[in-house]
């Protein structure tokens, strides 16, 4: 069976593949961020705080990233799976070339608006201090997250989520020796430049991601017939992926803002809750690997079968990353509740920060199948190419949900910390339902039902001459 095609194969064996080297990948990149929380809780509470301010302010630029690798997979893998190799050559070059000219782009913009978000959620003081100088040094290591997320959209596509765990495993194995020596120096020799490291370390170390990643794109096979002049910008090749892109990353950027509007309640609270939500954040991350391994794996699956006009194998990759899921989340969800204390003291001796962090923790924990439901949502989204809904609903969860029901808990009904975790909660919840009505619609409308073939097909869009359709469309 050839691994790059998705196509044909047992669906199960297909999720395999892909979920678990993505899930790894992903582990190692959040123990990455681990490794920067626990050097910096070795300075003081006020870098840890600064550390998850800091970062939230890139993440405006890393969503740019994101959208990129989702707006190729899906590009990508429709191409391939209908069988046009020449598109498919032409989309991996291009993507490349906008990854460049985009993160030229995004260090600029950062260089001038990223103090003035700091600034926005932060008080002033040794905290928001710490923030800025991360930032400031961190900005220089947009090349290499960019480029390489750009890149393993490209390498997921053809079904190859290895290159970027094996990226990412090398990183933080690298990071863990160079944080130190970065920060810290060597004793008689060299003083290190203390909490600024952290981010200096990341340069180094996102880099080498980066120049792995390309150097994996270029061996693929259908890029050794690649000529130069296919990587010359062109306004309609970019204009095809902004399309995609934007809602993608739009979508990113909504979560970005209601982490911003989450940091600006919390900081009313002090240090400590700003902190604690930091450190609970990166808990969190690493329970919900397993799910976003899965739903991940589940667009150049269910892309390469959309394009390729299987939709049976669409509605069954789409139940089995459900039920798979499922029980993922059974798993996750007890250690969240009963052993967030003891996950977040881990990171900090603080018991303010703990109990801050572990509250949050107990409510995460009932949110965990949601989480699932949405993100496998959103990438059956994008495998339609209609990531525009993607968008609407971070509009409704993440634009508007967060913060009005954060307002709702505490200046209407007077809760006081708890009151944010619970506003967020409820945006989860309804936003979920808001996208399983879309999800729903789509599905009937492209393909004739999303759980099972409710219209025949020919009385929905896809009739049987859609590939002609479909590659006028896309054709460049």
């Amino acid at each position: 069976m050839n691994k790059d095609d998705l196509t044909t194969g047992p669906i199960a064996l297909h999720f395999h593949a892909l979920a678990i080297p993505a899930a790894f990948g992903m582990l190692f990149a959040t123990l990455y961020n681990i490794v920067d929380v626990y050097y910096a809780g070795l300075l003081s509470t006020d870098a840890q705080a600064g550390l998850a301010i800091g970062y939230q302010a890139i993440f405006i630029f890393l969503a740019l990233g994101f959208g990129l690798s989702s707006a190729l997979s899906a590009l990508i893998s429709n191409a391939k799976g209908s069988g046009d190799g020449k598109l498919t050559q032409r989309l991996i070059a291009q993507g490349l070339t906008f990854s460049v000219i985009i993160t030229v782009f995004s260090i600029i913009l950062g260089w001038f608006i990223g103090p003035n978000l700091i600034g926005l959620v932060s008080e002033p003081g040794s905290y928001r201090d710490a923030a800025l100088g991360y930032f400031q040094w961190l900005i220089f290591a947009l090349p290499g997250f960019l480029i390489a997320y750009g890149g393993n959209g490209v390498l997921q596509a053809h079904g190859d989520n290895r290159s970027m765990q094996r990226a990412l495993m090398a990183a933080f194995v690298a990071n863990i020796g160079i944080n130190p020596l970065l920060m810290f120096g060597l004793p008689n020799i060299w003083s290190g430049i203390g909490f600024n490291g952290i981010a200096a370390a990341t340069i180094v170390s996102q880099t080498g991601v980066m120049v792995y990643v390309v150097f994996r794109i270029l061996q693929l096979q259908i890029m050794q017939s690649v000529k130069l002049p296919a990587f010359i910008p062109r306004k309609d090749s970019f204009k095809q992926i902004l399309k995609f892109l934007l809602p993608a990353s739009s979508a990113l950027l909504i979560m970005f803002v209601a982490t911003f509007v989450i940091q600006f309640s919390l900081k009313s609270f002090g240090g400590h809750a700003v902190a604690g939500y930091g450190v609970a954040l990166r808990i969190e991350q690493i329970l919900l690997l397993p799910v976003l391994g899965m739903t991940g794996a589940l667009l150049p699956i269910a892309g390469q079968n959309f394009g390729a006009l299987k939709f049976d194998r669409v509605r069954d990759a789409f139940k089995y990353c459900w039920s798979v899921g499922f029980m993922m989340t059974a798993i996750a969800a007890p250690l969240l509740l009963f052993g967030g204390h003891f996950a977040i003291s881990i990171f900090s001796s603080d018991p303010e920060v703990i109990e801050a962090g572990s509250s949050y923790l107990r409510i995460d924990a009932f949110l965990f199948p949601f989480y699932m439901m949405l993100f496998a949502i959103n990438s059956l989204l994008h495998a339609f190419k209609q990531a525009v809904w993607t968008f609407w609903i971070s509009i409704y969860r993440q634009g508007f949900g967060v913060a009005f029901f954060i307002w709702l808990f505490i200046s209407c009904f007077g809760f006081d910390l708890q009151g944010v975790w619970f506003g967020i909660a409820i945006a989860v919840v309804t936003g979920w339902a808001l996208s399983l009505t879309i999800a729903l619609h789509v599905g009937r409308k492209e393909m004739g039902g999303l759980l099972s073939s409710v219209v025949p097909i020919s009385d929905s869009k896809k009739h049987s001459n859609q590939p002609v359709n479909r590659k006028s469309k896309d054709s460049f």
